[in-house]
């Protein structure tokens, strides 16, 4: 019997480049498929989701309650005259400052968000953390990962977009996708105006709340080679400094050993719900002054405080959690 030859082609190859970004694009899409296979995963997906779906339905209620014709006018019809007045005064009310109520109202809205959103985050990158470095560090996979052509930077920018895509896909895209819809059905051009600006300091949280938890989470999943410890060690830095943090007497050092707490703080200056609160409360012709006290009140309670102190500690986070990434990105 006569052995089968094996010819070799040695032709040239005649495919198209994919380039450098399809080995990026590649990390990422692997590494969104399997996290998007948990029911766990799928279910945040669908609250992240809903909670677009709730600012789309509160702006839509809003902007309908006193546009001409709208729901609420119809409906006070059912109610006698008194109703249809109050109802055309909440519609003045409104027109004549909108830079209060409508502001206001959206500051309210996103600021709601921004704690839903913060948190179906965490919860995510608590699945995600095991699955970034550590697993490839337990099983040596680096050394095939990081093998030319594939190069660090895009082992760094594929784990990048991950933690990115899932962040963009939770929190960015119902924030944004709610605020379009609301404002596609609002009467009047003064809501865009008037909420853009909410829109942008919430959309500034969410920014500076993206950095920071993309690079504690490359920084925790780098630590060691097992994922139970980098699960541990991203709850104990995520509840556990976080409820150490919360007493109000606690020591400056501690609450900014928390990034749970600096985010808060953080939250607290960029939105600025004390302004929004307060200048209801001063301004607005309340008829019951316990309320426009109640305004001021809550305005004067969510007054940032440590904003700097909490951007350098969420900086130190970062900056620590980039070197243990950059120490540990090489085959062992």
């Amino acid at each position: 019997m006569e052995p089968t030859s094996t010819t070799l082609d040695l032709s040239r190859w005649r495919e198209k480049p994919r380039g450098i970004d399809y080995r990026r694009r590649t990390i990422v899409i692997a590494g969104l498929k399997e996290l998007w296979a948990l029911k766990l995963s799928r279910i945040l997906l669908s609250a992240a989701w809903m909670g677009g779906l709730l600012i789309a339905a509160a702006g839509f209620t809003f902007t309908q309650s006193i546009a001409t014709g709208g729901w609420l006018e119809n409906m006070a019809t059912n109610f006698g005259p008194r109703a249809e007045a109050l109802v055309s005064a909440f519609g003045a009310f409104v027109l004549l400052y909108p830079d209060i109520c409508i502001h206001g109202l959206f500051t309210v809205i996103f600021w709601l968000h921004s704690h839903l959103g913060l948190w179906l985050s965490l919860v995510a990158l608590t699945v995600i953390v095991p699955r970034l470095i550590t697993r490839d560090r337990a099983s040596n996979a680096l050394i095939v990962y990081l093998s030319r052509p594939l190069t660090s930077l895009d082992y760094l920018l594929g784990k990048l977009g991950i933690i990115v895509s899932v962040l963009l896909l939770l929190w960015t895209g119902p924030l944004v996708a709610g605020w379009l819809v609301s404002m596609l059905l609002a009467p009047d051009r003064d809501f865009i105006q008037y909420s853009f600006s909410p829109l942008l300091r919430a959309l500034a949280f969410n920014g500076i709340s993206v950095v920071a938890l993309s690079a504690i989470a490359l920084g925790v999943s780098a630590v060691g080679r097992s994922s139970r410890v980098a699960t541990i060690i991203w709850m104990g830095l995520w509840l556990i400094l976080g409820a150490v943090s919360k007493p109000p007497h606690a020591p400056d050092w501690i609450r900014r050993a928390s990034f749970s707490h600096d985010l808060s703080a953080v939250r607290q200056e960029v939105f600025r719900l004390d302004s929004a609160l307060g200048d209801a409360g001063a301004q607005l012709p309340l008829i019951s002054q316990q309320f426009a006290k109640n305004l001021t009140d809550s305005g004067k309670a969510a007054e940032p405080v440590d904003f700097s102190g909490a951007i350098a500690s969420l900086a130190a986070f970062s900056v620590l959690s980039s070197v243990v990434f950059l120490r540990k990105l090489r085959p062992e």
